[in-house]
């Protein structure tokens, strides 16, 4: 086969495997609500062949890059997701609780619809990434983030089973906010696709922090420009025409990516509107609509599997995150620690889930404690692979 089909293959396995997952979701919901297993074994068996198609989705890129098809923000979303149904696969075979896929699955098809957004071009290595330890790393940590996750959902879970959504009170109004975060990542999905639906395309020419000229290309309409920014026509590759004209509502400084600020803006609009429609819609809060779904669930058993993923995800983040990315960055950048954004919030997470366990174990944090501190967690690992990567300008900012 050609490196052209195999890519198609590759690309193939993983849409299939998304429309599984969708319809996965059906009997599992069905096997919350009944008593027939018949619903579960199809909803994990569903589950299992989409997750072999993802895994024919990375070992075909693999063969066709010639490398671990982890080095961009695509790349790593998308194994991110493998890992994260992987890891319901594992916990499943222990517990067997499809209530866990029934939330499991929407996030990672969440996962899958963020990193779609991005390039799916097969670009070869940049220097600094042609390391057998960038793969150790990056696989690693995926799969430590991954299996951090599950506490992050049998967290949510958790507290939708103990917590009344009529309630008055900080509780409710925090587990919302949990659920408009979520709606907002499907404000990026939706933003984003629509735009790339009608190709929109619009090219800012600007200097950029190392005092270069640079020309980023807008996908979606600009709202934060770099400082002095001035809309360009493009004739070629590295040829354009200056029109003199700017575009854009807020400048930003040379030291944030103005183009990918300008998506998470977008997103937040967009997320925001979605989530007042579905208020509107239902007529009740999102917790409220979740709430049955769990009114069989065992909450001290969710409380269990959240310690657990985290007993597990820990010491493989440290790993990965920390001690393999010291040696990949000692043999790319000549030092084991620079201080760079990415640097920082990986050792913020550490601290944080080394915090967690300390007030678990030696002070009794267990049950709804442990249920928020799951959460906050979650958000420090995706604000580290979204905001970070998308905003922060850094050496990693080539993801």
């Amino acid at each position: 086969m050609s490196t052209t089909s195999i890519i198609q293959l590759s690309s193939t396995s993983l849409y299939v495997s998304f429309i599984l997952y969708l319809i996965a979701i059906v009997p599992l919901a069905l096997s919350v609500k009944s008593k027939k297993s018949m619903f579960s074994k199809l909803g994990i068996s569903l589950t299992a062949v989409g997750f072999v198609l993802q895994l024919v989705y990375f070992f075909t890129r693999w063969y066709a890059a010639g490398h671990a098809p982890v080095s961009n923000l695509y790349e790593f979303m998308t194994f991110f997701g493998i890992m994260l149904v992987g890891s319901f696969l594992i916990i499943y075979s222990m517990y067997r609780q499809p209530v866990i896929g029934l939330f499991v699955l929407p996030i990672a098809l969440l996962v899958l619809g963020y990193a779609n957004a991005f390039s799916k071009d097969v670009s070869p290595l940049i220097p600094a990434l042609q390391s057998e330890w960038l793969t150790i790393h990056v696989i690693t940590v995926a799969f430590a983030s991954s299996v951090l996750s599950i506490s992050f959902i049998t967290g949510v879970i958790y507290l939708l089973k103990t917590i009344d959504p009529q309630e008055k009170g900080k509780r409710p109004f925090f587990l919302e906010l949990v659920m408009y975060f979520l709606v907002v990542v499907v404000g990026f999905i939706t933003i984003t696709t629509v735009f790339n639906v009608t190709d929109y395309s619009k090219h800012m020419k600007f200097e950029n922090q190392k005092k270069q000229i640079e020309v980023a290309e807008y996908t979606l309409p600009a709202i934060t420009v770099p400082k002095n920014a001035i809309v360009v026509n493009m004739k070629g590759k590295n040829e354009y025409e200056e029109t003199n004209q700017q575009n854009g509502l807020i400048e930003i400084p040379a030291s944030i990516d103005a183009k990918k600020l300008n998506t998470v803006v977008w997103s937040f609009l967009t997320g925001t509107i979605l989530y007042i429609l579905i208020r509107l819609i239902a007529r009740k809060k999102i917790i409220a609509l979740l709430n049955p779904w769990t009114s069989k669930v065992n909450a001290d058993l969710m409380d269990e599997i959240s310690y657990r993923a985290i007993v597990v995800g820990f010491p493989l983040f440290a790993l990965g995150g920390l001690a393999f990315a010291m040696i990949w960055a000692q043999m790319a950048w000549s030092r084991f620690w620079g201080w760079d954004p990415k640097e920082v919030w990986a050792l913020i997470t550490f601290l944080f889930y080394a915090a967690l366990l300390h007030l678990r174990i030696g002070r009794g944090w267990e049950g709804e404690r442990t249920a928020w501190m799951a959460i906050v967690g979650f958000g420090i690992i995706m604000f580290n692979q979204v905001f970070v990567n998308l905003v922060i300008s850094g050496l990693h900012s080539y993801a």
